[in-house]
């Protein structure tokens, strides 16, 4: 009995670490909507050339998460987890020197690399916070886990916009004057400044307790190398289905993120400035916050794949009136999306490492290639808007509702053949 506490006890602890994690990725990844809108004006950029930072940011999903997923087979977790955020410290540094030099094509680079390391801890944590804990409880440990990830991308964008975006504003005939840029370019710099000792600290924090995390996770499974990953993952039906889910909910959340600025700014919508604008955007993924508080006491009560499907129809519904209708009621449901997109990313996870046929480490790889979405589909609604207007870039997230609608009533129906921790049901 004193064994099992004690492992119970590491468990939490390890659980409580990995949820740390969670909140930092989420902050520096909700960076990016204020970042959008702030090189637009500091560049003279369109709306599809600033989507570019939103582009170099979750391209490297795609570049990295077989890699990932093969050096956590490799390393184990743990060890993994300190190689991202070694990575991430050097990206940090990377983005100060593009702030410094005023070079856009640098701060892609270092966009892309803080993402490489932001892939290896998606890849490794979590399938991690799944399986920390009884196999029943893993919608709800994924799920809590994401509420914290959600806190950091609800604090992010505000403290973004008061960097990046004072008296920066993007309307057409207006123009920067080198002062605001240069304090744009100055805020971008004391931010990721902060963020690289944040980085610092959370590297010290895992390699002093890596002993403890280490024996608390469940035991690394021998990957055979990417290859071999591949070859699992694409084997599988259910990990091939989830990986266009993660796709498509990943694309339609990012590009409301990033767009959401913009909407807000527009004169048929709020019409406030660029910065209030961007502030606001934290009620949006306050919004998944608060959604994800609530989702782990409604995940215990109700089927994930039924609760996903009424939550996705929702969003759906909230796009159509965005597009529609517009006025001020827009930039409200706009904002009251985030409510309705909190649960999906877990549960997506969780509903495909149930039903996958795949091993955990070639699944959460091949799922979180699909976070891909996040550099393809905003850039879609950002070349919509260069053509259409920002009303008709919400028909991209309403078309990727529609499809996650599909996707959840599919799951809803399938056989589960093993429990999120890999506990086999057959």
């Amino acid at each position: 009995m004193a064994g099992s506490n004690a492992h119970s006890g590491s468990q939490r602890a390890a659980f409580i670490a990995v949820t740390v994690l969670f909140f930092a990725w989420g902050f520096i990844t909700s960076l990016i909507d204020p970042l959008v809108a702030a090189v637009k004006g500091i560049f003279t950029l369109t709306t599809l050339e600033a989507q570019l930072s939103a582009f170099a940011f979750f391209i490297a999903y795609g570049v990295m998460s077989f890699p990932a997923a093969a050096i956590i087979g490799r390393l184990r977790a743990v060890p993994a987890i300190l190689l991202a955020l070694a990575t991430m410290v050097v990206a940090c540094l990377v983005m100060l020197a593009a702030a410094n030099i005023a070079s856009y094509p640098l701060v892609l680079t270092g966009l892309f690399m803080l993402a490489a390391g932001i892939t290896v801890l998606q890849v490794a944590a979590n399938p991690l916070a799944a399986a920390l804990g009884k196999p029943e409880g893993s919608h709800f440990r994924l799920t809590l886990s994401q509420t914290f990830n959600s806190f950091g991308t609800f604090l992010g964008p505000a403290l973004g916009a008061s960097l990046f975006l004072k008296g920066v504003e993007v309307s057409e005939g207006t123009a920067l004057t080198p002062e605001v840029r240069e304090a744009a370019l100055a805020g971008i710099d004391r931010a990721y400044f902060w963020i690289c000792g944040l980085l610092i600290v959370l590297l010290g924090f895992f390699f002093v307790n890596r002993a403890r995390i280490s024996a608390a996770a469940p035991p690394a499974q021998p990957t055979g190398g990417i290859g071999a990953l591949l070859g699992q993952a694409f084997s599988s039906r259910w990990a091939v289905l989830g990986a266009a889910a993660i796709f498509i909910y990943v694309g339609a959340e990012v590009t409301i993120g990033t767009q959401m600025a913009f909407y807000l700014n527009n004169p048929g919508i709020w019409n406030v400035s660029l910065e209030q604008a961007g502030k606001a955007v934290s009620f949006y993924w306050g919004g998944a916050m608060v959604g994800r508080a609530i989702g782990t006491v409604l995940l215990a009560r109700f089927p994930a794949a039924r609760l996903m499907t009424l939550f996705a129809a929702i969003a759906a519904a909230m796009c159509a009136y965005l597009f529609l209708v517009g006025g001020v009621s827009a930039g409200y449901v706009a904002l009251a999306i985030g409510l309705f997109n909190s649960i999906m990313f877990p549960v997506i996870f969780t509903l495909t490492l149930e039903r996958s046929s795949a091993s955990e480490e070639a699944t959460s790889g091949l799922l979180c290639t699909g976070i891909i979405g996040g550099a393809l589909i905003p850039a879609l609604a950002g070349g919509v808007t260069d053509a259409a207007g920002i009303f008709a870039s919400f028909l991209v997230p309403l078309v990727c509702y529609v499809l996650l609608v599909v996707f959840a009533a599919s799951a809803a129906k399938a056989p589960i053949l093993r429990r999120a921790s890999g506990e086999s049901m057959h």
